[in-house]
């Protein structure tokens, strides 16, 4: 199954219940191409998520860093962490995307020492699994049977699944990487969150640098470091690409104007509008609309 359109909260939190009927685990095989966006737009969630590219390469970036996968390399995206991918170079990638609720991977009594520093550490917000390495050969391996398991739907096959978690996480934790806990790191997330919960709240809005930092609790020259450290734009670059973003929505509708849609997401001008979404999706938003019916 792929998401095209996964939904999210104002701040980016994905809204998806990532689970299957019995277990808090989801997976999915997505073609990043197909998203409605043409790529994997911003976003986070509670889940630690494992991702196995089966197709091509894809760029993902996992807060402040990019990184680039190639087919049969995967990642593993810790939680919390703002992430996004991107196909490279239109090479048609493909991945499998495993997201899980932490507390699912060791039983309650070893959570505590096992999983939460682990998920609580802040120079670790992903890891690079390459099937050279044997300890990301195996995780890698896992991902795999746990899709296979989730669709062929044999019986206890929830339990071969929780012994592959459970194997997997012993992989992730055995290489005796230093767990590092900086509060800075903490703050930093925390304030990107807020100034992004701000801009989809009021996206709508005319909407200044100066608001854009005041939600953040910081300078506009401090704010502006922000986004292009951590999303490689300036804040209100990021404001107009998220406009673009929803009116893709809004354009889906067969009652919907161009007109009315550039003004319901926050443009002032139609010709602006058009010149934006042209820019993000190399077509106009007349094509676009035209493109669907």
């Amino acid at each position: 199954m792929q998401i095209k359109n996964f939904m999210v909260d104002k701040s980016l939190k994905e809204l998806t219940e990532h689970r299957t009927v019995v277990l808090p685990i989801a997976c999915y095989e997505t073609t990043i191409h197909q998203n409605i966006n043409g790529y994997i737009p911003l976003h986070w969630h509670e889940e630690i998520q494992f991702v196995l590219v089966t197709k091509g390469e894809a760029i993902f970036q996992i807060n402040e860093e990019e990184v680039s996968v190639q087919e049969g390399e995967g990642l593993f995206i810790n939680s919390g962490c703002l992430h996004m991918a991107r196909d490279e170079v239109h090479s048609g990638s493909t991945y499998i995307c495993l997201n899980v609720a932490s507390r699912f991977i060791l039983s309650q009594e070893l959570y505590t020492t096992f999983v939460i520093p682990y998920i609580q550490a802040t120079n670790i917000p992903f890891l690079h699994l390459q099937p050279r390495e044997l300890w990301s050969a195996n995780i890698l391996s896992s991902i795999i049977k746990i899709s296979q398991l989730i669709k062929q739907d044999s019986p206890y096959y929830e339990i071969e699944i929780s012994v592959l978690l459970s194997l997997m996480w012993k992989n992730l934790i055995s290489n005796g990487f230093e767990l590092e806990y900086e509060q800075a790191e903490v703050s930093k997330s925390h304030r990107m969150k807020q100034m992004l919960n701000w801009i989809h709240l009021h996206y709508a809005e005319k909407i200044l640098l100066d608001d854009i930092a005041r939600a953040g609790h910081l300078s506009r020259s401090e704010c502006c470091r922000y986004f292009k450290r951590m999303l490689k734009k300036t804040p209100l670059n990021y404001v107009n690409d998220y406009r673009i973003q929803k009116s893709l929505i809004l354009l889906q509708q067969p009652e919907s104007n161009v007109t009315e849609v550039g003004y319901q997401v926050g443009f002032n001008s139609t010709s602006y509008f058009i010149d934006r979404f042209r820019k993000s999706m190399n077509t106009t938003p007349f094509a676009y609309k035209k493109a669907l019916s």
